[in-house]
């Protein structure tokens, strides 16, 4: 006939509750375990046990599927990916060092796109305003896949800068991992290829491979600047657009007998 009062403790435990499920509760989650997740890499050094602490009675499959978790892990913590996919060229040569990189970047990508997804993006989505951001929103919402592709592909495009712009976005997961597999094999191979001949520097497959590497980097550092330069000529053209009518107006002769009563 009457509803239960609830209890001091039990409203102070609702009110808990509702605070850690708030969107910024989350979003604080999410700085928590990412900084947690950087001090361990500089504590640590987890690239430095794959590279040189590897066990080497590990070999086969087992060990390739291994490698892979590990720098899915090591991947979604900010270690960077080249020193993990020359790690994976020598330890495993070009074809497994390959799979291994390919299907840890996938990983690495998934584990930060979900942590992005469910902790921050109830809490970042409003602060995307602004021409530019919402330009990049709606791009990455719209055409998640060949946008994703595009910054694969892109060398000079930080890798956990993009999975947590994409998991603030709208895009769905399936496009956000298939972009990232497809578009990261190009740059890794090369990594990976330069990894498994570390030992013949001098070899043709080594210096193609490491071209191909300072080729990319120089076009990506090009496309940037240029890209930079031309978003700084329309920022500076804006306000003289702007102001051209106004001055035009301003300019305008006065008709002939306006002052005259």
């Amino acid at each position: 006939m009457f509803e239960p009062v609830p209890t001091p403790q039990a409203g102070l435990a609702l009110r808990f509750s509702r605070v850690l499920a708030s969107p910024y509760a989350r979003l604080s989650l999410l700085v928590l375990v990412l900084a947690c997740a950087a001090l361990a890499v500089v504590l640590f050094e987890p690239q430095r046990v794959l590279a040189d602490g590897w066990p080497v009675r590990m070999n086969g499959a087992g060990a390739v599927a291994l490698f892979g978790l590990a720098y899915g892990l090591c991947t979604a913590a900010f270690v960077p990916r080249p020193l993990l996919n020359l790690a994976a060229g020598a330890l495993f040569g070009a074809y497994a060092g390959l799979g291994a990189a390919v299907g840890g970047t996938v990983l690495g990508a998934g584990i930060a796109f979900t942590l992005g997804r469910t902790l921050g993006q109830d809490a970042l989505r409003p602060l995307v305003k602004g021409r530019w951001l919402t330009a990049a929103d709606g791009q990455l919402s719209r055409h998640g896949f060949r946008s994703m592709l595009a910054l694969r592909l892109f060398p000079g495009v930080p890798f956990a800068a993009a999975n947590y712009c994409a998991a603030v976005s709208r895009m769905g997961y399936a496009p956000f991992l298939l972009a990232t597999g497809i578009g990261s094999v190009p740059n890794t191979a090369a990594y990976v290829v330069a990894g498994s001949q570390a030992a013949s520097p001098t070899s043709p497959v080594f210096l193609v491979a490491a071209g191909f590497i300072v080729l990319t980097g120089a076009s990506g550092a090009v496309v940037a600047w240029c890209k930079r330069h031309r978003l700084g000529n329309r920022a500076a053209a804006a306000p003289a657009a702007g102001a051209g009518p106004v001055e035009a107006a301003d300019a305008a002769p006065e008709p002939v007998g306006a002052g005259r009563r």
